[in-house]
């Protein structure tokens, strides 16, 4: 800004001086035409030389300007460059705080993590010291257990030894009761033997009676039936049957998550009913045994012969009642696996599933059971 006031004062001043001189040249025009050649020369001459003079000038203030702007682009241009150095160093000091930093972040994370797991390695020596000691504690006691139970084990067979030694005893004892009394109950029996045997014949008798009247009374039944007898069943309808999965054939009225539920309910009364029946039949065997060891006495003042007999006969007949169960369990899983399962063995018609839920091995509906209807 200063140059170009400077500039701008030059100029005026040289336009101030052309003023002044055309002013003062002014008066001398008139009597310069009354000069002669020689001076009028001289006066050009001046007049090139002071432009010449004048040009010069400018052409150095021109040459100065130009050399000013060229320091001044030259200034900015190392003012820039030092601003972009400045920034330079002030963005690599930021990248090495940031790299401080980060290095220092990763020294702490990994003094965290070297702090944590020597903080895990305690705590698991601690767990395991703790297990080992809940370990030997256990064994400990185990070894105690086993220690009662070995004492237990040879308690129980010692005892055993001397129940088996009091029976051992008492069955002798028994033994040579039952030979002194066999010749009293020799007669005794004897008589009873033929009195059991007119009991039985005439027992047979009044059977024979009974079956007689039982088959004129079948007679009369079967006349009465032939006479009302219901017309021929319709055909069964048509079960619709799906594809078969995990052993197991759905049907239209049954799927595949009831079939599965009813199977399992099926399998869980089965091993019940095994179970059952095989107890009963061992205690009907125990029966047997304990009347062969002779503690049982068959004179007329016990009845416990007869009684034992009784029990004996229920339990076996308990027992083949529920095998009888089992082949209709078995008969139920083969049709839950053929698809037939759920129908009536009679109409053909679908059992209720709270029927099939209640009695899962069934083959009839309520009222074909009862006689109604579909019982042909």
């Amino acid at each position: 800004m200063g140059s170009k006031s400077k500039a701008s004062s030059k100029k005026s001043k040289k336009s101030g001086s052309k003023k002044m001189n055309k002013k003062k040249s002014s008066p001398k025009k008139k009597p310069a035409k009354k000069q002669t050649g020689a001076k009028a020369k001289t006066a050009l001459k001046k007049k090139l030389e002071l432009k010449k003079k004048l040009d010069t000038k400018k052409k150095l203030d021109l040459k100065k300007k130009l050399d000013l702007k060229k320091k001044l682009e030259l200034k900015k241009k190392l003012d820039m460059k030092k601003k972009l150095d400045l920034k330079k160093k002030l963005d690599l000091k930021k990248k090495l705080d940031m790299k401080k930093k980060l290095e220092l972040k990763k020294k702490l994370d990994l003094k965290k993590k070297l702090d944590m797991k020597k903080k895990l390695d305690l705590k698991k020596k601690l767990d395991m010291k703790k297990k080992l000691e809940i370990k030997a504690r256990l064994d400990q006691v185990k070894a105690v257990k086993r220690q009662r139970e070995i004492e237990k084990r040879a308690a129980a067979v010692a005892k055993a030894r001397a129940l088996k030694e009091k029976q051992k005893e008492t069955i002798r004892l028994a033994k040579e009761r039952a030979k002194l009394k066999a010749d009293q109950l020799a007669e005794k029996l004897a008589l009873r033997i033929a009195k059991e045997k007119e009991k039985q014949l005439a027992k047979q008798a009044r059977e024979a009676e009974k079956l007689a009247k039982l088959a004129a009374r079948e007679a009369e039944r079967l006349a009465e039936i032939e006479l009302h007898r219901k017309p021929v069943a319709p055909p069964k309808p048509p079960i619709i049957k799906g594809v078969m999965q995990d052993g197991i054939t759905p049907s239209k009225e049954f799927n595949i998550e009831f079939l599965i539920s009813q199977r399992e309910m099926l399998r869980t009364e089965r091993r019940n009913l095994l179970g059952q029946a095989d107890r009963l039949e061992s205690e009907a065997n125990a029966i047997v045994e304990n009347s062969e060891m002779g503690d049982v006495q068959f004179d007329d003042e016990g009845g416990e012969g007869d009684t034992m007999v009784v029990e004996r006969e229920r339990d076996l007949t308990l027992s083949a009642s529920a095998r009888q169960t089992v082949e209709e369990i078995d008969d139920a899983l083969k049709r839950i696996e053929t698809g037939d399962y759920g129908y009536s063995s009679r109409s053909g018609l679908p059992i209720p599933r709270e029927r099939l839920k209640a009695l899962p091995w069934t083959t009839e509906l309520v009222q074909e059971r009862a006689g109604g209807i579909g019982s042909y």
